[in-house]
């Protein structure tokens, strides 16, 4: 049983290909560190000053990159206080592998939307991800 820590949380450094016609940006191999299996990808804008989250997956292994913009990132486990944040965006080129049951929440950063990639190791199922307001957070998190 591997012990749940925000510490699980990988952040992989991703090449960005400068091509004249328009940069190319690595996301994912099946050989990187992180892969686990394939189950979908799915893009997601984000606004900025706005927050999404704060959501949880029980089964699910998230692999987020931002090719275009700017998002924070925000990580929590349960209720406590810890939390882990990482920034990323073109400018600052990352994967973030997050392993299931951390909670995590983000925020736009670039201006007027940014896009978030995940490519998650299972489909996505409604019933495998919780999802709570800022309100009911604060709230079980006190």
């Amino acid at each position: 049983m591997v012990l749940l820590s925000l510490d699980n949380i990988k952040l992989t450094k991703l090449s960005k290909i400068k091509n004249e016609k328009g940069d190319i940006f690595h996301i994912m191999k099946n050989s990187d560190n992180g892969f686990i299996d394939y189950g979908e990808a799915y893009f997601s804008w984000i606004l900025k000053d706005m927050k999404k989250g704060w959501k949880r997956h029980k089964c699910m292994t998230l692999n987020l990159c931002v090719p275009y913009g700017c998002v924070k990132f925000i990580f929590k486990i349960n209720k406590d206080g810890i939390i882990r944040e990482e920034t990323i965006g073109e400018d600052n080129y990352f994967r973030i592998t997050v392993p299931p049951n951390i909670w995590f929440a983000m925020i736009g950063i670039g201006n007027p939307r940014s896009l978030i990639l995940n490519i998650g190791d299972i489909l996505h199922d409604k019933n495998e991800v919780e999802s709570m307001t800022e309100e009911q957070f604060s709230i079980i998190s006190n």
